[in-house]
């Protein structure tokens, strides 16, 4: 790796407005630091693309944010950290942080024998849940279900549509006949429903990874000496396609600051 300017901003992508839930975590903890955002709005949703679509989105957003000169790149998506994080992780000269490898390690301490994840047809057929916790710990059973629609329902913005409430609602109640102790929202996407899950199961069954994973970034780039030391900080917003859609869908989670950019390969 080559020596890395700890001023330099860190990247972050996802499919869409997913990955604004973990921007906002690592903001609210990283305060000093700049964001370059990449929300691949042209291929949403990831979690139904094969894995030779998933490798080359991720390598042409990995080679914009080389050009914009970042010290870390943030796989803000469950989708592609499961599915391509192994092939690409050596190949550039920043930090990549995966999210599902990042955070298995701290869920695996979670005091439980069962452990639900709701995620994306890629992230459950990966497996990468299971076998990430797994190393740590193996006394927890991992219990995957993939939700077809939510991605859908958060990018076009139907939370509140009794449509979608009764999709979130059936799809949770397959998973309450598992028996989960706690169930990971295995989807970046997937917290902006917080609002319609609580509404059938209690608050803190749910597990929004963002959190621990923001931590973990934190620490690790304080291990590496390269948390910015500078109050000039800037974040920048760039999608695929349909900025406008993008804004709008992210006003649940995220106030941007200003406008999106469009940006294509």
């Amino acid at each position: 790796m080559h020596t890395l300017n700890k001023n330099a901003p860190i990247g972050f992508f996802d499919s869409g407005v997913g990955g604004l839930t973990v921007l906002k975590q690592v903001k609210a903890i990283m305060p000093n630091e700049s964001f370059i955002f990449f929300g691949d709005t042209l291929h949403v949703p990831y979690g139904d693309k094969t894995k030779e679509e998933l490798l080359s989105y991720s390598t042409n957003i990995l080679k914009f944010f080389e050009e914009k000169g970042v010290k870390a790149v943030v796989m803000a998506c469950n989708t592609t950290s499961s599915v391509v994080y192994n092939d690409i992780k050596d190949k550039y000269g920043f930090k990549i942080y995966p999210l599902v490898q990042s955070c298995a390690k701290i869920l695996s301490r979670l005091n439980i024998n069962r452990l639900g994840v709701f995620a994306t047809k890629a992230t459950i057929e990966s497996h990468a849940y299971e076998k990430e916790i797994e190393k740590h710990n193996p006394n927890i059973k991992v219990i995957g279900q993939y939700c077809p629609q939510w991605v859908k329902i958060v990018e076009n913005n139907l939370t509140n549509t009794p449509e979608s409430i009764e999709i979130v609602k059936n799809d949770l109640e397959n998973m309450m006949k598992n028996n989960p102790e706690k169930i990971i929202l295995g989807c970046t996407h997937y917290p902006y429903l917080l609002g319609i899950l609580s509404k059938f199961a209690p608050k803190e069954l749910f597990i929004d990874p963002a959190p621990y994973f923001a931590e973990f970034i934190k620490n690790d780039l304080a291990a590496s000496n390269l948390l910015c030391d500078k109050n000039e900080r800037f974040e920048e917003f760039y999608v695929s396609a349909s900025a406008e859609k993008f804004a709008l869908a992210s006003k649940l989670f995220y106030d941007l600051p200003q406008g999106a950019k469009e940006y294509s390969f």
